[in-house]
């Protein structure tokens, strides 16, 4: 099977996240960031991840990959549910928190950046959702201050290390995607149970951190 992604994308690190907690192979193949002609050729859109099966046919959606990995390869490993103070906290820190992480992709190095043509498409799309890039990054300390509480608050929903509920689950999917791309953020410290999760969620999902946390 192959996984077309972007590294920097969340949506992608779900996906990712099912081959490594099963350990299953995989190919993985970063695009470009302005590269729309293979994903509208394997799904009639520009979107990641896209899940190339091994019957040759492209399933599209992060959550329907992986279902259909967790129910189609090996013991089902996931449970389905998601609790209501998991979702509010997404919501709420989702509804910041790329002003934060957006001007930073592009300072990493990524493959999906490696031309200036790629960084200029992203740069383009991007301001346009959250304004420019120098201004967000002057904003940085408001930011990680208001991310500073929210962290602060999850550590009462996380019940062990190895399953934020005490149980692998959807739960670990959507949270940890955005927890490790905070890792990218210079001066945000994690408190110990965030912190003691985020690093053992790695290594069981085999998903890189940005920077030790």
């Amino acid at each position: 099977m192959k996984l077309y992604i972007y590294d920097h994308c969340p949506f992608c690190v779900r996906a990712r996240m099912i081959f490594g907690l099963k350990k299953l192979d995989v190919e993985f193949i970063t695009l470009l960031n302005d590269d729309e002609p293979t994903p509208i050729g394997l799904v009639g859109k520009k979107v990641v991840p896209i899940l190339v099966k091994e019957d040759g046919s492209a399933m599209p959606e992060s959550l329907d990959i992986v279902k259909y990995v967790d129910e189609n390869y090996g013991d089902k490993l996931l449970a389905d549910d998601i609790r209501p103070e998991i979702n509010e906290w997404i919501k709420q820190v989702g509804s910041y928190y790329n002003h934060l992480l957006l001007p930073r992709f592009v300072q990493l190095g990524l493959d999906e950046y490696k031309t200036q043509s790629a960084i200029d498409y992203f740069v383009a799309k991007k301001t346009e959702f959250i304004g420019d890039f120098a201004e967000n990054l002057s904003r940085s300390a408001e930011y990680i201050a208001k991310l500073t509480q929210d962290l602060t608050a999850l550590e009462n929903l996380i019940v062990s290390p190895e399953a934020v509920n005490g149980k692998l689950s959807l739960e670990d999917i959507v949270l940890f995607p955005m927890l490790r791309n905070l890792t990218c953020v210079k001066g945000l410290t994690f408190p110990p149970k965030v912190k003691n999760y985020v690093e053992k969620m790695a290594e069981l999902s085999q998903v890189n951190l940005y920077s030790p946390v």
